[in-house]
């Protein structure tokens, strides 16, 4: 009986973790979530997959929610590979939902690309729909005749998302 005792609570140790690591691999309420949401994922090909490649499933699900939501289609496979390069999808996505609902014409790649280059994507597209005014210090200056002149010069600055890849910083 001594036994059978040990060997049901070793039973049970076993059922636990197996359970804590099935829920860390697959993300059940992850599913779930973007399944009623719109997208469409597999379990076990896209979220686990995403777990074993070292990919946040909850970057990538979020969104693709966020995208959806907003009308435009992305890839999980696409929006995988700019994380695993080293960019920021979150600010990748924002920037195309901005880029979308301004009507100006911005692709994944080469929001991808302008984010890869070390810029800031949606900062780029905020000012490319908002152009920024910067105003210069007042400057004075004296002639020989003793009239002073003071200027201030304010200088309109707009992105040109086309040239923000390659360009001169």
């Amino acid at each position: 009986m001594e036994a059978f005792t040990g060997l049901s609570i070793v039973v049970v140790i076993g059922i636990v973790f197996f359970l804590i690591l099935f829920t860390y691999f697959v993300p059940i309420g992850l599913f779930i979530t973007a399944y009623f949401s719109g997208v469409k994922l597999k379990i076990f090909k896209d979220l686990v997959g995403m777990r074993l490649r070292k990919v946040s499933p909850t970057v990538i699900v979020r969104n693709l929610i966020s995208a959806t939501k907003a009308g435009i289609s992305l890839d999980a496979a696409a929006l995988e590979a700019h994380y695993l390069a080293g960019g920021n999808v979150t600010k990748v996505v924002n920037a195309l939902i901005s880029a979308n609902k301004a009507n100006l014409d911005l692709s994944f790649e080469k929001a991808a690309a302008i984010d890869l280059a070390g810029r800031d994507v949606l900062e780029a597209v905020k000012m490319s729909v908002v152009p920024k005014v910067i105003e210069t210090p007042l400057v004075a200056a004296v002639a020989k005749d003793g009239i002073q002149l003071k200027a201030v010069a304010r200088v309109t600055v707009r992105a040109n998302i086309e040239r923000l890849v390659g360009g001169a910083g």
